[in-house]
């Protein structure tokens, strides 16, 4: 049985979480193959909701194994908190599988994110601060810290004190902070052992095994295409590839054992953080859209920035994903506008765009060109089918489907696990 993958189609925040527990109940594994706590997935159930920052969504569905892969980077602490605050809420979580391979966010990463950022001022990425970025580049500087190595008390001081030699050096001379005590930390993650140990599992054998056994194997990735490290609007993106090429080193799985490529799109777009954005609104439809839609940020609490849907992205992102499907998430955020402009292509330097610009300065300079599509006022949050919603809704799904470059499987009309239009199967 091949494996599906679920990505973002924009900035990150498109409701990835709500997709992946509508598969839940048909899928056997969920896989999160890449970042950390900076990401936040909501899901709600019935009356309840849940917000996953670490945790794969799919741990809330009791038939699922949930898997943290390789490619994730680890807070421990958030890590044993996020499983007891789900345990205290009557979810089972003993089935969860953690990688050895997975790298370890430490104190002095999350003291490092900070004050870079504060650092650079305006030029700050706009961060999380949870040390994502400080952990990912001591993973490619062949100097970070594996769950593995909570296991080997002298191989983990060993490392911990060789890393602190040279931050503490860089924390005390250059941003004037105080030195982090290397004793301090070793004693803090053995700590984190024996609470680690029963989760612990050579996660691409296992992932291996249940392909070959025909089990369904669903991979969920963090964030979004454009926050990409290679493939987004760097500098401002994400430490880690979330696009569909990052599931495969991310999880240990090899491209030919994919199948389904499926991008999550929100039917208007936001971003939150520094960096470019085209379609930005910063009038009385970009806080009726934050409102509306209840934009803020599950994991920093920030709110998210809104503008009109762009398909200059959308398309990039069937290109970049190979996506064979989308979900296109929150439809039911834009009832009650008259007209609902779309960005169709852009204007840079006086020359109509249609593909998203290579350049960084183009891009930065980029200003939407928009279509008018005309809206509807009716609650489709009933909804069940397609034909269900009224006529200038399904024209507005078919329009973006058209401009996207993929079909548009399913269709969110409301916050919950039911409020969700099934149009081809994914599975």
């Amino acid at each position: 049985m091949p494996a599906l993958v679920l990505v973002g189609a924009q900035w990150g925040d498109e409701g990835k979480g709500k997709a992946t527990d509508l598969l839940g109940g048909s899928v056997d594994y969920v896989v999160r193959y890449q970042g950390g706590n900076n990401a936040g997935h909501t899901v709600v159930i019935g009356d309840q909701k849940y917000a996953l920052h670490l945790l794969p969504s799919g741990i809330l569905s009791p038939n699922v194994t949930p898997v943290i892969g390789n490619g994730v980077v680890i807070d421990p602490g958030v890590l044993l908190s996020e499983l007891s605050g789900l345990n205290d809420r009557g979810i089972d979580t003993s089935k969860l599988l953690v990688s050895g391979n997975a790298h370890l966010i430490t104190p002095y990463h999350r003291t490092l994110d900070k004050v870079t950022e504060r650092f650079l001022g305006k030029r700050r990425i706009g961060t999380t601060g949870r040390g994502i970025g400080p952990t990912y580049a001591d993973k490619i500087n062949r100097v970070g810290i594996r769950v593995q190595d909570l296991f080997d008390e002298s191989i983990l001081r060993q490392k911990i004190e060789a890393a602190l030699h040279d931050k503490n050096q860089i924390l005390v001379k250059l941003y004037n902070r105080r030195a982090i005590p290397a004793e301090l930390v070793v004693e803090e993650y053995l700590g984190y052992a024996d609470k680690i140990k029963p989760f612990l599992a050579d996660t691409t054998l296992v992932l291996d095994q249940a392909l070959k056994a025909n089990k369904v194997v669903l991979l969920e990735g963090g964030q979004g295409t454009l926050l990409d490290v290679d493939h987004g609007t760097y500098p401002f993106v994400t430490s880690s590839n979330p696009t569909s090429g990052g599931a495969c080193t991310g999880a240990g799985i090899g491209p030919t054992k994919i199948d389904r490529v499926i991008g999550i799109l929100k039917a208007y777009t936001t971003r939150v953080g520094s960096g470019p954005f085209p379609t930005e609104l910063l009038d009385e439809d970009g806080e009726a859209l934050r409102r509306i839609g209840g934009e803020r940020g599950v994991t920093t609490g920030r709110d998210r920035r809104c503008g009109w849907f762009d398909a200059v992205i959308a398309r990039y992102a069937t290109r970049v994903n190979g996506l064979t499907d989308f979900f296109l998430t929150k439809l039911d955020v834009l009832t009650g506008w008259e007209q609902i402009p779309v960005c169709v292509a852009y204007e840079i330097d006086g020359k109509r765009v249609e593909e998203l610009p290579y350049n960084q300065s183009d891009f930065h300079h980029a200003k939407p060109i928009y279509e008018t599509l005309p809206g509807w006022t009716e609650d489709i949050s009933k909804a069940k089918t397609f034909a269900e919603l009224p006529k200038n809704a399904q024209a507005y799904v078919k329009a973006l489907e058209e401009m996207s470059g993929a079909p548009i499987s399913a269709i969110g009309v409301g916050p919950g696990r039911d409020e969700t239009i099934q149009i081809n199967s994914f599975i």
